[in-house]
């Protein structure tokens, strides 16, 4: 039992790299930032990263993913029950990434986490800590994502420029003559950003970049950002699998599922990747790094306050507030979407409450 409950943890762990790993830098790849493999890999580090730092920032969410306080510690602490958990998650994480739909691994743990409950004790089960704890953040987040970055493309107005070039004029002294009278005026450094053939025309520019450049750079720190929220949140949900049966310690276990999840996502991304880069909405580079940090400071914030939010959830929030902002939303991918997050957690509880009543 021991060893397929393992087993179990860390097929979940390789499902859930295949289909989460790549969502931070979905943007990246859809605005042909970077080639799909570079992407990749930066995304791997990044969720790696993430994971091992889990240790430090996120404790709480290994506690409440265990189901203590959801049901009685001698019902969540039996192998049995924990197994079931897992193979309900598994199966429904799975399924999800081999057609290329961006579901939530926290979604199917709870899916799991209800459905082992309702099968090992009904009367047990702690309905008013299930919504509170779970349901609403999940429920919350990807809404205030939406919102969050409905705003602020309508605030700042995210369009493509043709001023791609910046440059600073260095201080200087300026001979000035006003009737007949010659005077030194100081004049400070300045920053002018316009195209190229004007910058072309700055003989005295002391520096110049282009700016398309520079928000390049920004997108894939914020979409790193966000695979690293990704591991900061996730992985303690997973290795609370192995913690609450008591078969490895905290560390061993977090260290373990990184390394798997990070194969999970290296070997079968692709399919997730292209709905969450290419079907959802087309973005510039300036739109794509609002919405990749909105996803991150709201994972973030949601991991150390140990909130079991989804960063699929949040990531395609703020994806399509701002394809809905601009206008270039697919209305048809993200309905598809929706109806897969719908569908995931009574998959996850149904299969779960059958692999309990068969074990």
């Amino acid at each position: 039992m021991e060893f397929l409950l393992i087993g179990i943890a860390l097929f979940l762990s390789f499902g859930n790299g295949a289909n989460d790993n790549f969502k931070g830098f979905a943007t990246v790849w859809g605005s042909e930032t970077l080639s799909y493999r570079s992407a990749l890999m930066l995304a791997t580090v990044a969720t790696v990263a993430g994971s091992l730092a889990s240790l430090f920032l996120a404790e709480n969410l290994v506690q409440q993913f265990s189901g203590k306080g959801l049901l009685p510690d001698v019902i969540v602490s039996t192998p049995h029950f924990i197994l079931s958990i897992g193979i309900g998650a598994t199966i429904t994480v799975i399924m999800a990434t081999r057609v290329g739909l961006p579901i939530s691994t926290t979604h199917a743990l709870i899916g799991g986490l209800i459905g082992a409950g309702l099968a090992s004790n009904p009367s047990e089960v702690q309905f008013a800590k299930l919504w509170n704890t779970f349901m609403l953040p999940l429920l919350f987040s990807p809404i205030a994502a939406a919102m969050l970055g409905f705003i602020a493309y309508r605030l700042l107005r995210l369009q493509p420029t043709t001023n791609d070039c910046a440059c600073v004029l260095p201080a200087e002294l300026i001979l000035v003559s006003e009737s007949g009278v010659a005077t030194l005026q100081f004049s400070a450094p300045r920053l002018v950003i316009n195209n190229d053939k004007a910058c072309n025309m700055q003989m005295r520019a002391g520096a110049r970049f282009s700016i398309t450049h520079l928000l390049d750079q920004l997108h894939i720190l914020s979409a790193g950002l966000i695979c690293f929220a990704r591991g900061v949140n996730d992985t303690p949900k997973l290795a609370a699998l192995l913690i609450a049966a008591h078969l490895l310690d905290v560390r061993v276990s977090i260290m373990l599922i990184a390394i798997v999840m990070a194969l999970g996502g290296l070997m079968f991304a692709r399919h997730v990747a292209e709905t969450m880069s290419q079907r959802v909405t087309r973005m510039e580079h300036t739109q794509g790094v609002v919405a990749n940090l909105i996803t991150a400071a709201l994972v973030l914030s949601a991991s150390k306050l140990g909130l079991p939010v989804s960063t699929t959830h949040v990531s395609v929030g703020s994806i399509a507030g701002v394809g809905a902002g601009s206008q270039s939303l697919n209305w048809n991918t993200l309905r598809n979407i929706l109806w897969s997050w719908v569908a995931t957690l009574p998959m996850a509880a149904g299969i779960a409450w059958i692999a309990l009543k068969l074990i």
